[in-house]
Parts: structure tokens; sequence; C-alpha cells
């Protein structure tokens, strides 16, 4: 897994399940993946040690560590919560 960039929350979010990570405004997210498909709006990373996915629009970029992008064709759906 490639880091690709890092940011910060512009607002808190609350992820409707557990396959979203939650944060409030100003916390650091480190992106891993951004999802191409039905899930365009979603990106995959961590806030701390918690990882899951956030809306892209909610992160404001203020580092790239990596020109190459991963993209992962997923449908969230498929994910499931134990």
């Amino acid at each position: 897994t490639v880091l690709m960039c890092r940011g910060k929350a512009v607002q808190d979010f609350k992820g409707p399940d557990c396959r979203f990570v939650n944060f409030k405004k100003g916390e650091a997210i480190y992106v891993y993946y951004k999802l191409i498909g039905k899930s365009t709006e979603l990106w995959a990373g961590s806030v701390g040690s918690d990882f899951g996915y956030f809306p892209k629009d909610l992160l404001e970029i203020n580092h790239n560590y990596s020109n190459e992008e991963l993209e992962l064709p997923t449908d969230v759906s498929l994910i499931c919560c134990f």
C-alpha cells in the first residue's frame, strides 16, 4: 500500500457504518486509495489508527506523496461490517 497524499478534514464526518472512518474538522487524513466506478466520491484512508472510507470533498490536500495514483474499481456495498 502506497500513501498517496495527506490533508486535513474541512468539517466533522460521522460515517453511516463501520466501513467509514469518522473524523473531526482539522484532523489529519492520510489517503491510500481513490475509488473509481460507482463510488468515485469516496476515498479510503486513515485517521489515527482508524481506516475506512470518507467523502473526498471533505479533505483539503496539503501534501502529495506519490505521483502514481492507485485507483480501485470497488463497490463499497461489497464490504461487510462484523
